[in-house]
């Protein structure tokens, strides 16, 4: 797999990561360049490392930017929770164009 990683932490109970999640998942991830795949993390998970929980678990929703391409991972700006599917599709491709600088 080739993908880079979208990873949404979320908490069960959150309208907000609720909704994110519901409209990450209508978007066609694998059309963005370069193509993304959607990893979604409960941030109470026992799978998150501890220094990730106290970073983000006031701040759930929170998207990083998983890139093996640049070899890094990229936490995304706040997202508006008014985006619908299709500006949020154009939201991501414009963060991606910014880290891999693409035109």
């Amino acid at each position: 797999m080739n993908s880079e990683v979208l990873i949404l932490y979320t908490r069960k109970g959150c309208c907000l990561c609720e909704t994110l999640e519901k409209r990450l998942s209508n978007i066609c991830l694998k059309n963005l360049n370069p193509e993304i795949v959607l990893s979604i993390i409960d941030i109470d998970s026992e799978i998150v490392p501890a220094h990730t929980y106290r970073k983000y678990t006031n701040e759930v929703p929170v998207l990083l930017l998983n890139s093996r391409k640049l070899l890094k991972e990229i936490e995304l700006p706040r997202v508006s929770p008014r985006l619908k599917e299709d500006m949020l599709s154009s939201w991501i491709q414009k963060n991606l164009n910014t880290f891999y600088q693409l035109d």
